[in-house]
């Protein structure tokens, strides 16, 4: 297997679009290494999540490498701009389809639908409402969607444009911070 440690960004890109079956893969290998923590710290500074980062890098560098793969990108040496170039889109679709999501939300779900369960005492409603506002946008919408609206996490994934598979990551992390939030004993604002 080739190592690509010493060569150039834009002879990577040359190699994953020859797509020579051993050197094509290290190729991509060494292209994920270098750019997977600009990507990903791009996406902390933008996005201010380090979930979102993370999955932010996940998805430019696969459709970096799709594209390469297909010949869709023109200047190989140009790599770096491309990548940046991904970044810089993804985080704006992101971020508007955030403030969609928002805006659909604030107009469609009545904050005050919530009620404690009769006889069950220990639920502290308010407490869970400050812990829910602190999750991420997009785990409260996927833990609102499970649990308020009884969505599937198939049904969720298509309405939040992500995998199923994700949506499942994204609803288990929530619902451990929601949890640790909920049994701390600091006082939630």
């Amino acid at each position: 297997m080739p190592t690509f440690a010493d060569t150039s960004d834009g002879d990577l890109a040359r190699a994953i679009a020859a797509r020579q079956p051993v050197s094509a893969e290290a190729a991509e290998s060494e292209l994920y290494r270098r750019f997977a923590p600009r990507v990903r710290l791009y996406g902390l500074r933008h996005l201010r999540d380090e979930d979102a980062a993370r999955d932010l890098v996940q998805q430019v560098m696969l459709l970096t490498i799709e594209k390469l793969r297909g010949g869709s990108v023109r200047e190989a040496d140009r790599i770096a701009s491309f990548v940046l170039g991904v970044s810089r889109t993804m985080v704006n679709d992101l971020k508007r389809l955030g403030w969609r999501r928002e805006r659909l939300r604030d107009a469609f779900v009545d904050p005050h639908l919530v009620e404690a369960p009769v006889g069950d005492t220990r639920l502290d409603i308010d407490r869970l409402e400050r812990c829910l506002a602190r999750l991420a946008e997009r785990e409260r919408m996927v833990v609102l969607l499970t649990f308020y609206a009884e969505r599937t996490a198939g049904e969720v994934g298509k309405e939040l444009g992500v995998q199923e598979g994700n949506v499942r990551v994204i609803r288990h992390r929530a619902i451990e911070r929601l949890r640790t939030c909920m049994t701390s004993r600091e006082v939630v604002q």
